[in-house]
C-alpha cells in the first residue's frame, strides 16, 4: 500500500507538527486560556439563580446573551485582526472582559442581561485566535494533527474547567466565583499578548496587507463547512441536554459527571487518533457518521454504564469532526481574511451549540429524553445530505482540472 493511502495510525505526524517553532507554546497557552472560558455560562448560572435568585430561564437568557453577542461579535473582531493585527484586538478584549467581570456581581438583572450581550460581542476571541495561529505556523499537509491537538486541547478544558468553576461555587461562592473567572480571562489575555503568536505565515508576512472582498472567499464550499461546523455542535449541544435528561429520568442523574466523562475521554481519544491516521475522511463524512451514531443513543438509557458504552461511538467522532472543519477552513480562506473567515466559524460552533441544547430541550419537553439524542443526530445526518452536492461539484471540478487530487482538494469540504 502506497504512503499516500495508509490509515495506520503512528505519532509521526505530531513530532512534526510540534517541531514547528511556535506550535508547542501556543497549544500549552490554548489549553490553560480556555478553561476559565469553559466556566462562563456555568458560573453565571449558578449566579443568577443563587444570588440573585432568579429562575433557570433567566439564567439562560443571560447565557443566549453572551452566546449571540460572541456569535456577532466574533467575525468582526477577526476582521479588525485581519487589519490592525492581534496585539491591539487583545487590549481592546481584555480591558471589555476586566470591566464586565468586575461589575457583573453588582449588577441588577435588568442591567446584566445587555452587559452579558456586550461582554460577548467582544469576548476574548481565543478560540478563533489559536486556531488563526495553528494556520499560520502550520504549512497546510501539516495542519491535521496540529488541528486535532487544538482540538484535544478544548476537550481538556471542558473536562477541567466546569469541575472547577463547581468547586469554587460550591466551597466560595458564586458572585466570588465570577470575580475569579475575570480575573482568570483577563489573565488569558495578557498571555496570549506577551505570546504574540503570529496570525500570518513568514511568507504571508512579507506580502502586503490588502482588503479581501468577502465574496472571494466565502464561496460554496465555506458556506458548506461553516454549515457543517455549525450542525455538529447541535449534535453536541443536544447530546449534551439529552445525557442529563435520560439520566434524571431515570433516576441516575449522580452519574452524570460519570457519562459526558466518558463521552469527552472518547472524544479526546478519537481526536488524538484523527490526528495521527496518514489520510482522514472529509467533514462531511464525519459530520454524517457522528449524526447516524448519535440518533440511536437514546435507546440505551436503561442503565447509566450501557448508555456510556453506546456513547462511545459518538463521543469517538466529536473532536475529529470539529478539528476536521477547522482544518477546512483555514485553508479555504486566504491569508488577509482568515482572521474574519475563523471568527465566522467560531461564530458557527457557537451558533450550533446555541440552538441544539434547547431544539434537543424542547423535544424531550413533548415526547421523551430518548428522542433529543434521535432528533439533534438527525439534523446532523441531514446538514451532511444537503451539503453532499456541493462535495461531488468540487470532485467533479477537480477530476476535469487535474488527475491528481491535492491534499487541499482531498480534504476541503
Amino acid at each position: 500500500m502506497s504512503p499516500e493511502v495508509r490509515t495506520d495510525v503512528n505519532l509521526k505526524p505530531y513530532r512534526a507538527a510540534l517541531a514547528l517553532p511556535g506550535l508547542r507554546a501556543l497549544l500549552i497557552v490554548a489549553v490553560l486560556a480556555r478553561i476559565p472560558l469553559t466556566t462562563i455560562g456555568l458560573t453565571l448560572t449558578f449566579y443568577v439563580v443563587q444570588d440573585l435568585d432568579r429562575g433557570y430561564a433567566a439564567a439562560g437568557l443571560v447565557g443566549a446573551a453572551i452566546t449571540v453577542g460572541a456569535a456577532l461579535g466574533g467575525p468582526l473582531l477577526g476582521r479588525l485582526i485581519d487589519r490592525r493585527g492581534l496585539r491591539p484586538v487583545l487590549v481592546l478584549t481584555a480591558v471589555a472582559e476586566a470591566v464586565f467581570w468586575s461589575t457583573a456581581p453588582l449588577l441588577p438583572y435588568a442591567l446584566l442581561l445587555p452587559a452579558a450581550f456586550l461582554a460577548g460581542s467582544l469576548a476574548l476571541p481565543i478560540f478563533a485566535v489559536v486556531r488563526q495561529s495553528i494556520a499560520a505556523i502550520v504549512p497546510a499537509e501539516k495542519r491535521r494533527p496540529a488541528y486535532a491537538l487544538d482540538s484535544v486541547s478544548v476537550e481538556l478544558a471542558f473536562m477541567i474547567g466546569p469541575a472547577l468553576a463547581t468547586l469554587a461555587v460550591t466551597t466560595i461562592s458564586a458572585r466570588t466565583t465570577l470575580y475569579l473567572v475575570g480575573a482568570a480571562i483577563v489573565t488569558a489575555g495578557i498571555g496570549l499578548f506577551l505570546l504574540n503568536p503570529p496570525v500570518r505565515g513568514a511568507s504571508e508576512a512579507a506580502v502586503p496587507r490588502r482588503k479581501v472582498p468577502l465574496r472571494e472567499w466565502l464561496t460554496a464550499r465555506m458556506v458548506a463547512v461553516l454549515a457543517v461546523s455549525a450542525a455538529a455542535t447541535v449534535v453536541l449541544g443536544g447530546t449534551d441536554v439529552a445525557v442529563i435528561a435520560v439520566l434524571r429520568d431515570n433516576g441516575d442523574v449522580g452519574f452524570t459527571g460519570v457519562v459526558l466523562g466518558i463521552w469527552a475521554l472518547a472524544s479526546l481519544i478519537g481526536g488524538f487518533a484523527y490526528g495521527a491516521i496518514t489520510r482522514s475522511p472529509s467533514p462531511l463524512v464525519l459530520l454524517a457518521a457522528l449524526g447516524i451514531a448519535t440518533i440511536p443513543v437514546g435507546l440505551a438509557g436503561a442503565n447509566w454504564w450501557l448508555l456510556s458504552l453506546v456513547l462511545i461511538p459518538a463521543g469517538l467522532l466529536c473532536a475529529p469532526t470539529i478539528a476536521a472543519t477547522s482544518d477546512a477552513a483555514s485553508r479555504l480562506a486566504p491569508a488577509d481574511a482568515r482572521g474574519e473567515a475563523m471568527g465566522l466559524h467560531g461564530s458557527a460552533i457557537t451558533v450550533g451549540v446555541a440552538v441544539g441544547a434547547p431544539l434537543a430541550g424542547a423535544v424531550i419537553d413533548a415526547s421523551a429524553p430518548a428522542w433529543g439524542f434521535a432528533v439533534t443526530g438527525a439534523v446532523g445526518a441531514l446538514v451532511a445530505l444537503a451539503v453532499l452536492p456541493v462535495q461531488l461539484r468540487r470532485r467533479r471540478e477537480a477530476e476535469a482540472s487535474t488527475p491528481a487530487p491535492t491534499p487541499e482538494l482531498t480534504h476541503a469540504v
